[in-house]
């Protein structure tokens, strides 16, 4: 059977499905393409000078390496041009970066995180490109668009996606009918359907988290943890296998493949702070792939798609993956409250 490209499940959604606008199609294929660059840079690896890291730090004050940097440029070049967009932000960037005036504007608004799990960049771990698209909204035409506009929550994407660059090189996309995933074929440079309607098994035995911060979690997560590692010994009465990568890309590339559960979860370590995960670049676009494959993906006492975020940067603590067991983790904080 003959698989189909990007652009011809694009056109088929658009034609077919009636879910989607002709500019979100010629956009998801631009930001497809930038991927393909980062992906061939990643894959060159010391060979193309592309390794360690620089002396300036991104907004969040982490060190940035030179492919984040590199990979930040990329996508900025490919989408500002195309007339698709009204402004992009990027977890690498302060602030927003609107489209430059010689060029026309569109109605949307693109985030991305370049280059998910940076420190597994120079040891040749899997790594990726992490991307949201939400509507500029309606009364910004005209004006200057501002970080305001970006805030929407996650229920208002018009499509997500991440690019894995690992042995293969696979793209994971949703448009809101579905997770649909596309291997690249590196001898024609095509993006090929080989994942169609992904669906994770609502029950796993399968974790990932890093346990090392076991000591400072809040105890609905060690509660959980500590059923998993319990086996058919305890409450649980089966056995969990741990896995963890430190690359979201990966770890959720994964549960989208055999199911599983990922949890970030907050720790004592910065109490005042939600969670690390970058609500706007990761945690949403996530969310919304994980959805769209019948799982889910909540910060522990709701929805993650349905918080209202008050900051661009804003951060958020992540359990996601095969339904039951998230709705279990929950099930858990919301007792703690309860209790309190």
């Amino acid at each position: 059977m003959k698989l189909k490209t990007l652009t011809q499940f694009l056109i088929e959604q658009q034609r077919l499905e009636n879910a989607l606008p002709a500019d979100v199609r010629l956009l998801i294929e631009v930001v497809a393409r930038a991927c393909k660059t980062i992906g061939h840079h990643v894959g060159k690896g010391a060979l193309g000078n592309v390794l360690g890291n620089l002396e300036s730090s991104n907004v969040q004050g982490e060190v940035q390496k030179k492919l984040d940097v590199l990979s930040n440029e990329i996508l900025l070049e490919a989408n500002e041009w195309g007339g698709n967009l009204a402004a992009m932000a990027s977890e690498e960037m302060d602030s927003v970066y609107p489209i430059p005036h010689a060029y026309p504007r569109g109605g949307y608004l693109l985030l991305f995180d370049p280059l998910d799990g940076s420190s597994n960049i120079d040891v040749n771990v899997s790594i990726g490109t992490i991307f949201s698209v939400l509507r500029a909204p309606t009364d910004s035409a005209g004006r200057d668009i501002t970080e305001a506009d970006f805030l929407q929550p996650g229920t208002a994407q018009v499509a997500a996606g991440y690019a894995v660059y690992g042995p293969q090189t696979v793209l994971v996309l949703t448009v809101g009918t579905g997770t649909f995933g596309f291997t690249l074929d590196r001898e024609t440079g095509s993006w090929m359907l080989t994942h169609e309607n992904i669906q994770i098994p609502a029950d796993t035995s399968e974790f990932a988290i890093n346990a090392s911060n076991l000591r400072h979690w809040a105890p609905p997560v060690r509660r959980y943890i500590d059923e998993c590692l319990a086996g058919k010994a305890g409450e649980r009465e089966r056995n969990f296998n741990m896995r963890w990568i430190a690359s979201m890309v990966a770890d959720v590339h994964r549960i989208l493949c055999r199911g599983g559960i990922f949890l970030y979860p907050w720790d004592a370590r910065e109490p005042e702070r939600p969670g690390k995960l970058r609500l706007m670049y990761e945690a949403n676009p996530m969310a919304f792939l994980v959805e769209q494959a019948g799982g889910a993906a909540t910060n522990g006492l709701g929805r993650i798609l349905e918080i209202q975020p008050g900051q661009l940067h804003e951060r958020v603590s992540v359990i996601l993956g095969s339904r039951n067991e998230v709705e279990r983790v929950t099930r858990y904080h919301h007792e703690v409250d309860t209790q309190a």
